[in-house]
């Protein structure tokens, strides 16, 4: 009986500081950070925090909350119908997407959490890992594709299901253009700006589900492969 009461006090004691916190948060004169205020949403450019991840979740799940956290940012994009061609290739919550930031991009239809994904890769990860391994800025993201209604590629061929390509929920990024004028492309650059390199692929795990590059397979030598959706894969 000790012990029972014992947990119930705990489990009391919890509900009171979930509580307490809750109330703080949604207070008008709440003195509790933006950034830290699960009643929030996100915004690309504030810093990041324990909520952070959690804040992009909840608006990449919601294309109508996604494009509003999207306007609100310095990304450069068209609102778009969705597009479905068929059950299995579709776009849903479409936008054409031109600038993350300052960095300019080949207008990409994609989706909104591709969209959202990208911009918080360049504002936290990219910009971060130029300024330490190459004393510059990134002022343009190369890309091959995003939609593409086709299966899984395996080095042993088609894999048989299809492609989170075919859903607009994958971005391809061959390279990059900085500031100070150099274009670094990873089929040519990977092993020579191997810092630079590793480190935006590192970022991209944190932003995206699912991240692969050249240490990956010969299939990815020349890119990395960035999805919105997944298990956490980094290689």
């Amino acid at each position: 009986m000790k012990a029972l009461s014992g947990l119930f006090s705990a489990i009391l004691l919890c509900g009171g500081v979930a509580l307490g916190v809750w109330q703080l948060a949604v207070h008008p004169d709440t003195p509790l950070p933006r950034e830290w205020n699960p009643t929030k949403q996100l915004y690309v450019d504030d810093p990041v925090t324990w909520m952070t991840s959690w804040k992009l979740d909840a608006a990449t799940r919601d294309a109508g909350l996604c494009k509003e956290v999207l306007g609100a940012g310095s990304v450069s994009f068209r609102d778009l119908e969705d597009r479905v061609v068929s059950d299995v290739c579709h776009i849903k919550g479409r936008v054409d997407l031109s600038a993350v930031g300052p960095a300019r991009m080949k207008p990409v239809e994609t989706t909104c959490a591709v969209a959202l994904r990208t911009a918080m890769w360049e504002r936290h990860g990219l910009q971060p890992a130029a300024a330490a391994h190459l004393g510059t800025s990134v002022t343009g993201i190369g890309h091959f594709s995003s939609y593409n209604c086709r299966q899984i590629r395996s080095t042993g061929g088609n894999g048989g299901r299809m492609s989170l390509h075919a859903t607009a929920e994958a971005l391809d990024v061959f390279g990059f253009t900085l500031a100070d004028g150099r274009q670094l492309v990873m089929k040519r650059d990977w092993e020579r700006e191997n810092g630079f390199f590793r480190a935006a692929r590192d970022s991209a795990c944190t932003w995206f589900k699912t991240t692969l590059g050249p240490d990956y397979n010969a299939l990815h030598a020349d890119h990395f492969h960035l999805q919105s959706r997944g298990w956490g894969t980094c290689r």
